[in-house]
């Protein structure tokens, strides 16, 4: 696979739409009918830009959501889940409804009470401070948010001031490794052995994608006002598709092709049909929701222009509270954290 430069910026046509989403409202984003929304835009035939490519089966899905589940969870039994391609974008495919509210609840409890709690797993925290981690991996959310207690230690006091819990928690913690652990200064991963990769988590993914091997991910938080300016994801030396999860909040995804940066193998050389060589899709992500960025998208110009207040689902809003009376749940302080928060998994393999 020949390499791609981590550093190199991208096209002035997507960083223009990029911009333009960036900027518009919610009420024009709902009215916008450039934006694949998959929750309403499932129509396909001969004047639709969608098409469904294949399906996820019922069958596979019941059988992985039955073992993350671990007899805690019980999900309906799936009906199978569509596959969408978009004619710009070919090897991009999306699932609107991968994930039930079951499985979603127990993916977010298991990545922010038992992972975010395990010293192994860096966040970007780490870069300017030593964390204290509650005891015999207890969940930061087990601490409460009143607590004037410091939890994040600055490396350099005299740059960096110390964070309690209420503040790394609602502001400050942006992202989580798992498995392979990113090295995001020098762009590249770091040699020895990594962590291992949740085996639940491995298992539920690699059971819906199964041409991808589960090594490397990064969680992403967000909240109304952040974004991820558009970037390629090129450190993995291998190409398989990367898989992305979205739970809570919607979030507006641009992704762009040109014909004068994909790796090898994968050139455009037709012209897409706004008369250039750059393809753009942007698409509406909802909770539950996945994408697989495979061939031609794999090394494709992506980012997060938006984050939509108020968009999270009823199911989620209240986590980390469970379902329990009013004051009962170890999590009550806590509850609503979820309501304006996006939690984004983004999955790869390392190595071919």
């Amino acid at each position: 696979m020949e390499p791609l430069d981590p550093y190199q910026r991208p096209p002035d046509t997507i960083r223009s739409v990029y911009k333009k989403y960036q900027r518009m409202s919610p009420q024009h984003l709902d009215a916008d009918p450039a934006i694949v929304d998959l929750s309403r835009d499932t129509t396909t035939g001969p004047k639709s830009r969608l098409r469904v490519v294949g399906e996820v089966e019922a069958g596979r899905l019941t059988a992985a959501f039955r073992v993350f589940g671990d007899g805690e969870v019980e999900p309906e039994a799936p009906l199978g889940a569509a596959v969408y391609e978009h004619e710009d974008m070919p090897g991009l495919h999306m699932i609107p409804s991968l994930l039930p509210p079951e499985i979603q609840l127990a993916l977010l409890s298991r990545l922010l009470h038992r992972d975010l709690s395990q010293p192994a797993h860096l966040t970007n925290i780490h870069t300017h401070y030593n964390i204290s981690y509650p005891p015999s991996g207890a969940s930061f959310f087990s601490v409460s948010p009143s607590s004037t207690d410091v939890v994040a230690r600055p490396i350099d006091a005299s740059v960096h001031r110390p964070l309690g819990i209420s503040q790394l928690l609602h502001k400050k913690m942006r992202w989580m490794t798992l498995g392979g652990q990113y090295d995001w200064t020098r762009k590249r991963y770091p040699d020895g052995t990594p962590p291992a990769f949740p085996p639940d988590i491995k298992l539920l993914l690699e059971s819906a994608f199964a041409d991808t091997r589960a090594e490397a991910a990064i969680l992403n938080l967000y909240s109304p006002g952040d974004t991820l300016s558009v970037h390629r994801d090129v450190a993995e030396s291998s190409s398989t598709g990367l898989i992305s999860i979205s739970l809570g909040c919607d979030a507006i995804f641009v992704i762009g092709t040109s014909s004068a940066t994909l790796s090898s193998g994968h050139k455009l050389d037709e012209p897409s049909s706004n008369g250039t060589e750059d393809r753009i899709v942007t698409l509406r992500l909802r909770s539950g929701s996945a994408v697989y960025m495979s061939g031609p998208s794999r090394f494709a110009w992506h980012g997060v222009p938006q984050i939509i207040s108020g968009t999270c689902p009823t199911y989620l809003r209240r986590w980390p509270v469970g379902d329990v009376n009013v004051g009962e749940d170890e999590y009550e302080e806590w509850r609503g954290w979820m309501e304006s928060k996006r939690v984004n998994l983004n999955v790869r393999q390392m190595w071919d």
